[in-house]
């Protein structure tokens, strides 16, 4: 699948801005969301 515009973390660089909806409703703000320590941010689409 093709890639447009997409760049890829390497390791030591911040995470950007980014604002996901999660299955509650709630929206998580990274990288503020993840508190002063490190985080996991498991993207699940869904089944085919």
């Amino acid at each position: 699948m093709a890639k447009i515009g997409s760049t890829s973390l390497d390791s030591n660089d911040l995470c950007p801005e980014l604002e996901l909806k999660l299955v509650s409703g709630e929206i998580l703000r990274l990288p503020e969301g993840t508190g002063d320590g490190y985080g996991v941010i498991l993207i699940y689409r869904g089944h085919w």
